[in-house]
This record gives C-alpha cells, structure tokens and sequence, in this order.
C-alpha cells in the first residue's frame, strides 16, 4: 500500500471492477480478490462487475462465479453481452436479428426476434442488425458469412467488444474483436461497439452507481483494471477515476505506450499491484 494509492482513492464512493485480470485470471480468482470484494460488500460500498464476456449470460456467470468461491449476483454484473441486449432491444425493437453467440448468451435476448443460424443463411434473408459475441461454436465460416451478406444488405453490424485476445487456461486466446474487425473490412463499415472501451458502456455503469449515490459525481467512482487503455483511460476520459493493477494482462511495457501516446494516452490516475491493495488502501 502506498500513501499515494490512498491519496488517489480519497473520497471514493463506488466502484467498477474488471471482470479478468483483476478479480479473476485464467478462470481461478486472484489472491486476495474474494476478500476484497467481501470487504467492499461489508463496508457498504457499492460496486459493480464489467466486463466485456459476451460467452455467458449473467445468470450463468454468477452462477460459475459462486463455484469458484466469489459471490457476484447478476444485478452485480454489467457485460458487453447484457447491454448489447439492451441496445438492441431499445434501437431494433421487434425486428429480426442475427446474434452470434453461444445458446446461453442469446437468453440475454429474451422476448427479441433472433434469426437461427439456419433462417440467416437462407436466400434474401434480412435482419435490422448482426451482434457478434463470443462463442467458439458459433463462429464458424459459414456464420460469418451469413454474418456479413446480411450486414452487406442493410443490417447494422454491432460488436459486443472489440477485444483481440484474452487469457485463458491454455493462454492467449484469439477473441471476438478479431471477427468484428474483419467484418468491418469485408463490408468497409465500422461497427457500432457496446462494450469497453465503449463511452456508452461507461456511461451506463456509472449511472446504476450514482442512481443510489446521493449528491455523488462521476469523479467520485474508480475504476479498476488491468487494461491500461480499455479500462483505465477510457473511464478518465468520461471523468471516472482510473486505477490500473497489474495482476493481468498489461504491465510496464502497455503503461509506457500509453504515456507516449499522443492521442488516447496518459497515466492511470494510480497504479496498484492488485485489487486487494486497493481495497485495503482505502480510507
């Protein structure tokens, strides 16, 4: 703990967690992280998980949270995956949509019109818009094909993130950002991105804190992460607070490019070695 650390918390009243890298890494907990989040939970500070997982519904990650010994109810939890839904269901309401993603994570559509991969494929199919999430299954030739004749034929092609890779047991994983940024070649459109570093994704996370948060302003939330540039800067650059642990994937390397960056740049507002020393650098 640093008194700096300490320094750059004061007067914090909630918090938005990074999902991998700073309460979990390659599917165990991090040290100290349970507790900390215990802690949180006592002290009566509000918080929330997000994350851009678009493979598991919420319901189902809080359910394989709990197997690993953290307690995330789904009302805790804002994902790429949970405000793509949202999105669609406020901007497309009613009309036919193709989401690529696994069984469960489509239960997050409940009550919209999906296309099966069948129906997508058929000759002059249409659809008001393509989610891409991920889901190993799912993305296969074929479905990124059918994903990119509809979005050729009018559909807004929507990325639940733009993430390349991320760590899992076996390593470093290709993620569905990747398909996204092809999709956008194929079709030279860019698509509408829900998930971080999305400005509409941190905007929707503060707002459930301060809606319980009386008299209480973006600077008085932090964020905490351990993507120099999908957490931390972009929640600054919306007036949040970031601090940057480097218990997953960035390290010195990402924090240097980040502050040579000319555009997009800059230093978190701390830096910690885990969600644990933040939690204990509390006032």
């Amino acid at each position: 703990m640093t008194r700096a650390l300490g320094a750059a918390l004061a007067g914090v009243r909630g918090f938005l967690l990074d999902l991998d890298g700073v309460v979990i890494l390659a599917g165990r907990p991090i040290d100290g992280s349970v507790q900390a989040i215990a802690t949180l939970d006592r002290r009566g500070i509000p918080y929330r998980i997000v994350t851009n997982t678009s493979l598991m519904s919420r319901q189902k990650l809080s359910g394989w949270a709990a197997r690993i010994g953290l307690d995330l109810p789904p009302e805790r939890i804002l994902s790429a995956l949970s405000l793509s839904a949202a999105y669609t269901r406020r901007r497309h309401p009613f009309e036919p949509l193709f989401v690529l993603g696994s069984d469960d994570a489509r239960t997050e559509f409940e009550g919209q019109q999906l296309l099966s991969y069948e129906e997508a494929g058929r000759p002059g199919a249409t659809a008001a818009a393509v989610v891409i999430g991920d889901s190993p299954e799912a993305a296969t030739y074929d479905n990124l094909n059918h994903a990119f004749r509809l979005v050729r034929a009018g559909a807004e092609l929507v990325g639940m993130h733009r993430n390349p890779w991320w760590l899992t047991p076996e390593g470093p994983t290709l993620d569905s950002g990747a398909f996204v940024a092809g999709l956008e070649f194929a079709v030279g459109r860019r698509a509408t991105i829900i998930g971080k570093p999305s400005s509409a994704f941190f905007r929707e996370a503060a707002a459930e804190l301060l809606g319980g948060l009386s008299g209480a302003s973006r600077r008085d939330l932090a964020m905490v992460g351990d993507d120099v540039f999908s957490d931390v800067l972009a929640a600054q650059r919306l007036g949040l607070r970031g601090i940057f642990v480097r218990s997953g994937k960035h390290g010195e390397t990402e924090l240097v490019a980040a502050a040579a960056r000319r555009r997009g740049g800059g230093a978190p507002t701390a830096v910690a070695a885990s969600l644990a020393e933040v939690v204990a650098a509390l006032e």
